[in-house]
């Protein structure tokens, strides 16, 4: 059973469509987009055993490697597949919906968002989801929230080799005027967030100092049209390294935030430093 309020077809997408589990570790950038998480989360992570709550943590991907560095972690996510696959990581499991929260106010050190953020496509559903962050925070705590790119789709089927097809370029023309995916094909219904629009709406929802970073960086594509284009498996190559390293490089440059595939918000919730367990 899922929650009541999750689109039937974000249900459908996940539970018989694709299997999440497999995403982050099967492909090159999908593999860039772990490790660049990983990256930029233990940056600003209080040390364990603070309390996380992986909000929309989906099969446990990064509830893995944050129990295993020894965080006291509880995962929520609307659909019962990845639940039963995040039993799996050692965390504590829930399902349940972003937008109405089962936790104590002030309760968590991190709220972890990875997920929710651009499978609610309306504003309001998006303010809610980002309140409830807020609520169940202690003072000082972290948000990790994430988004993808307005332009994600535009650079990932040029890389694919199909944007020159009237019917696709018309079908990303849509996206990038409108800035959303309407779920119809090969992906589920989504909102895709500029990076200013990222920062201003977590910083409207009451968190300070809030930063946006590209996850992937500007060469994500090129990972993407290698393995696609070629059949072969680049997740070892010199060629992830590169992006990598492009990745890095392209952070003090917000103008490139442009070129990542999803975006990462980090803010703190007012009144107080950083959160203690």
């Amino acid at each position: 059973m899922t929650s009541p309020e999750v689109a039937p077809e974000i249900v459908r997408f996940y539970a018989e469509t694709i299997d999440e589990a497999q995403r982050l570790t099967t492909t090159a950038d999908g593999r860039l987009e772990m490790v660049r998480t990983q990256e930029l989360l233990r940056r600003y992570l209080p040390p364990p055993p603070a309390r996380i709550l992986d909000v929309g943590g989906g099969p446990g991907a990064h509830a893995q490697w944050l129990v295993e560095d020894g965080y006291a972690l509880h995962l929520i996510d609307p659909i019962a597949r990845h639940i039963e696959q995040a039993r799996k990581t050692g965390a504590t499991v829930e399902l349940g919906d972003a937008r109405r929260l089962t936790a104590e106010d002030a309760s968590y050190d991190v709220v972890l968002m990875l997920g929710p953020l651009y499978h609610l496509v309306e504003r309001a559903d998006r303010d809610q989801a980002l309140s409830e962050a807020r609520r169940v925070l202690k003072p000082g705590g972290l948000l990790a929230a994430a988004g993808i790119n307005r332009y994600a789709s535009l650079f990932e089927h040029a890389a694919y080799a199909h944007l020159h097809k009237e019917a696709m370029r018309c079908s990303i023309s849509g996206i990038l005027d409108s800035q959303i995916h309407d779920g119809k094909k090969a992906f589920t219904a989504a909102y895709f967030h500029s990076g200013v629009q990222l920062r201003d709406e977590v910083a409207a929802a009451g968190f300070e100092a809030t930063e946006v970073f590209g996850v992937e960086g500007p060469a994500w594509s090129m990972l993407a049209a290698a393995e696609r284009n070629t059949g072969n498996d680049f997740r070892h190559s010199a060629l992830f390294e590169s992006a990598l390293v492009a990745a890095r490089m392209a952070e003090p440059y917000p103008e490139l935030l442009a070129a990542s595939s999803h975006l990462l918000a980090v803010g703190r919730r007012h009144g107080g430093a950083e959160g203690t367990t």
